[in-house]
């Protein structure tokens, strides 16, 4: 039975020019992160290639997420993969709804190629990633926590491959707030 690739295991995976990904930033979280990137949860990377999202993609992805109520989101502690520090969101199941929703219109998009197996990696918010980070401690940002955070809205963000980062393309408004 072949080794199932974990976050300790996985050796890294190229963006590809025209790779997108649906995000949720959370600026809440901003001031901690130590990454190019601002802080986000990946619902969905890679998605479909940006010349594959047609005005038809667009829509439903707009009535997918429109159908979906706002989430409020809890970070209150610091966990780590070798190599990455990261904050998990609790609840973390209306995420998970969410990607299965849009995996489900879009089965072709695979979480991170397939890397970590057909679900992907768990809901997270990465702080830091790559050489010494294993050696940050968690303090560093427990004074920080907990961090609270409302989701309005999901980001469509493509990048270029050259590693000059993402950019935004496109937000999507979730539906009115839950009771």
């Amino acid at each position: 039975m072949p080794t199932r690739r974990t976050p300790e295991n996985h050796g890294g995976w190229p963006d590809l020019p025209g790779d997108t990904a649906l995000t949720i930033h959370v600026p809440e979280a901003d001031a901690l992160v130590r990454t190019p990137s601002r802080a986000h949860v990946t619902l969905l990377y890679p998605f479909l290639p940006l010349d594959r999202i047609t005005p038809e993609a667009d829509a439903d992805l707009r009535a997918l997420f429109a159908a979906t109520p706002q989430i409020a989101l809890g970070f209150t502690a610091v966990r780590r993969w070798p190599g990455v520090l990261y904050l998990p969101p609790a609840p973390d199941d209306p995420l998970r709804a969410l990607t299965k929703s849009v995996r489900e219109r879009w089965p072709e998009a695979v979480p991170y190629r397939g890397i970590f197996g057909d679900e992907g990696l768990d809901p997270h918010l990465t702080l830091a990633s790559g050489a010494g980070t294993d050696d940050i401690p968690e303090t560093e940002f427990t004074t920080a926590l907990p961090l609270h955070a409302r989701v309005e809205s999901v980001k469509l963000i493509v990048t270029d491959g050259a590693g000059t980062g993402w950019r935004d393309i496109r937000t999507y408004a979730l539906g009115p707030q839950a009771c």
